[in-house]
């Protein structure tokens, strides 16, 4: 089985407003189907709330940091899940199950495992 990172990606949403409280049954509703492969998963705050981190010159170099995402984007990463499934396939029609592909994109990716 291979674990793959579900990335959640559609237009900045702010958990206390009411579309996002909406689509919690969605997600509950995905939650409880997809339960046998999920492994973890978060949703984020806005990007505002975002602090970026850069070392200037690499390992021991300055630490600089700025206030916001990494990149300004149209669609932001707005979650995450693991899934623990048994190949690319699996993983996209698991994915596809997610609400945040029906109105954004979720990126599929498979995760390095070290060790």
């Amino acid at each position: 089985m291979t674990l793959y990172a579900a990335l959640i990606y559609g237009a900045e949403l702010d958990p206390g407003d009411g579309p996002s409280r909406a689509m919690s049954a969605d997600y509950t509703e995905f939650g409880t189907a997809a339960a046998a492969v999920i492994r973890g998963g978060q949703a984020l705050y806005p990007t505002s709330t975002a602090t970026t981190v850069r070392v200037v010159g690499g390992k021991g170099g300055d630490v600089v940091t700025t206030d916001g995402p990494y990149a300004e984007t149209k669609e932001v990463l707005n979650g995450f899940y693991l899934l623990e499934c048994a190949d690319l396939d699996e993983a996209i029609a698991t994915a596809a199950r997610i609400p945040g592909a029906w109105h954004g994109a979720v990126e599929v990716r498979p995760v390095v495992r070290f060790g």
